[in-house]
């Protein structure tokens, strides 16, 4: 019975142990994601020949996942001032510089994203 009580207790303890997670450690680095951001933001060339595109993106499933990650990969683009993916609409709008992009480059970035087929711009 001892035996029994003490590898319960053992079994309960380890879980509780190695289940854990520090979670102070999260907020931190949202917020330095957020200064970079930031920082990213303040630092972009004001646009030689700006211009905005919108397009149609078939094949996202999530906003948080696949939304997001084309938002970004938008956005870290060279050229590109401000972009936005909005899941609902199914649809991208990116503001950018014509000096130094495309739409045909913006085009392509999106439907490289993840495994190069889920993604497909349906130009407007």
């Amino acid at each position: 019975m001892n035996f029994t009580k003490s590898l319960v207790t053992l079994g309960i303890a380890s879980s509780l142990l190695f289940s854990c997670k520090d979670t102070a450690a999260k907020p931190a680095a949202a917020d330095t994601e957020t200064e970079v951001t930031a920082t990213a933001e303040k630092t972009k060339a004001v646009a030689a020949k700006p211009e905005t595109a919108s397009f149609k993106i078939d094949g996202m499933t999530c906003a948080m996942g696949c939304a997001k990650t084309i938002e970004k990969k938008l956005a870290g683009m060279d050229g590109v001032q401000k972009a936005t993916v909005d899941f609902d609409k199914k649809e991208a709008t990116v503001e950018f510089d014509a000096a130094v992009l495309t739409p045909e480059k913006l085009y392509t970035t999106v439907e490289g994203a993840a495994d190069g087929n889920t993604y497909k711009v349906v130009k407007k």
